[in-house]
């Protein structure tokens, strides 16, 4: 059994906050005689370890005395009644001390992890606008987002000019400035047109990259020797989302060729109605997919946040397990962020899907208005998407660069 003695201790030391205060200050306390080791003895055969002891640190002469309560003060020094030898101190309280020392792995790994987030940081202020843009539109992909751009916000001040701001646009000046925007509207979409040629050569590598076709041709010989040929195979093979995307850059490509005047119009518009179909389905093929992944990661979000919820329920702080809570921090703020971007391509697909859908089922009412708009807010989140890319690019090339 635990006993606590003090000597001289009169009944009235404890009846108040006050009464404690004047005898821990009192000359009891005081005489050289007086040794810590016998004012704290412990039974060792008690079942109950004592509580984990804490350093008590001297009080400065400013300080209230009612701060640290089970301390006594000799001289300058503020000893606890709870302090003991570290022999005599169990394992499991040993352990416990060891979890909050600063020096651990656990605050290693935090500290770590707190200056890779400044790196990273520092890295994204020191990239310029301008390196960004230029890495964007040193692509055929980037240049085609940027003139999708300036073409629908020309279609779109269009619409504004002729419906809002000078309806009669009877004056000279006025049809001029018509003309020549929609001049520059045609000319940002053919040159669009023009920039995506070949764009089939991309799905088709996928498809010729498979190794193995898991297609068995049937016993007919002549079926059996023609889809025995392996472009057949992996044609066959090929995910749907691909073949869309092999058929859609085939049929543009003829319509932009009928463009210039290589293939017959009429197969042209054939082509582009065709295209458009393509373009129809893939995008709701898209949007299958996007919805796939955001339950995913949105799944892998409540985990771990149940995580931390759980940790935090069970008394563990960012103090006590700093390595976890930083790790659970950064995978949480990576995957809200994979979530926005899913969020952003969700809402570019349904522009997209809202714009074909005026072509592919011939819609009239209110088609340039909606087409103008919905092209604009597509071709939008398309360039900010193309930007974070290229922009986490540069940032992480400067990072290797530094290491």
């Amino acid at each position: 059994m635990s006993s606590i003695m003090f000597p001289h201790a009169s009944e009235d030391s404890v009846s108040s906050p006050d009464a404690l205060h004047e005898s821990m200050h009192s000359q009891f306390y005081r005489p050289s005689s007086f040794e810590v080791s016998d004012s704290f003895q412990m039974n060792p055969l008690s079942a109950h370890p004592p509580r984990t002891p804490r350093t008590s640190t001297a009080m400065t002469p400013g300080s209230s005395s009612h701060s640290r309560p089970h301390s006594a003060h000799f001289g300058s020094v503020s000893i606890s009644v709870y302090d003991e030898k570290e022999e005599n101190t169990p394992a499991a309280c040993i352990d416990a001390v060891q979890d909050h020392t600063p020096g651990d792995d656990g605050d290693e790994v935090a500290y770590e992890l707190d200056e890779e987030d400044v790196r990273v940081k520092a890295a994204e202020s020191k990239v310029p606008a301008h390196e960004v843009w230029r890495d964007i539109l040193a692509t055929s992909y980037g240049r085609d987002k940027a003139f999708k751009v300036m073409q629908y916000s020309i279609r779109v001040y269009l619409l504004f000019h002729t419906k809002l701001l000078f309806r009669s646009g009877r004056s000279a000046w006025q049809q001029a400035i018509v003309r020549q925007l929609d001049s520059a509207r045609s000319g940002f979409s053919f040159t669009r047109k023009m920039l995506i040629l070949f764009n089939w050569l991309t799905p088709l590598s996928t498809i010729l990259a498979q190794k193995t076709v898991p297609y068995k041709p049937p016993s007919s010989p002549f079926t059996g020797q023609l889809l025995s040929h392996p472009f057949l195979q992996a044609l066959l093979a090929a995910p749907p989302p691909v073949l869309l995307d092999l058929v859609n850059g085939l049929s543009d490509d003829i319509y932009t060729l009928s463009r210039l005047g290589l293939i017959g119009q009429k197969t042209g518009l054939r082509a582009a109605r065709f295209a458009d179909w393509c373009w129809f389905f893939g995008t709701l093929v898209g949007l299958v997919q996007n919805g796939i992944e955001m339950s995913i990661i949105e799944g892998q979000q409540r985990e771990v946040e149940n995580r931390a919820y759980q940790e935090s329920m069970s008394g563990a702080t960012a103090k006590s397990q700093p390595k976890a809570s930083k790790v659970d921090e950064k995978e949480l703020a990576r995957l809200q962020r994979k979530t926005y971007w899913l969020r952003i391509s969700r809402t570019k697909l349904v522009m997209d899907l809202i714009f074909v859908s005026y072509d592919v089922f011939r819609l009239s009412r209110g088609k340039d208005i909606v087409q103008s708009f919905t092209g604009l807010v597509a071709g939008i989140l398309s360039s900010s998407k193309l930007y974070d890319k290229y922009k986490s690019a540069l940032v992480t090339k400067l990072l290797s660069s530094t290491i």
